[in-house]
């Protein structure tokens, strides 16, 4: 059985998630620390690799506490 704050934290991992997703939908160029720009398709296809194995974990965690 997962406890509720596991499942907080994923759902907030999530969150953060499609936040970066929306920003880079809307154009925004993210750097690494030290000024180097990352890759935005590669950082938009992991987001999205990153959500859907988010997504299944919450699920599963959401079945074994019900």
């Amino acid at each position: 059985m997962t406890d509720d704050s596991e499942l907080d934290r994923l759902k907030a991992r999530r969150t953060t998630a499609l936040y970066r997703l929306d920003l880079i939908g809307k154009g925004a160029q993210l750097t690494y620390d030290d000024g180097a720009p990352i890759d935005m398709k590669s950082e938009q296809a992991r987001l999205e690799q990153m959500i859907a194995e988010l997504d299944r974990r919450i699920a599963r965690a959401e079945a074994a506490t019900h």
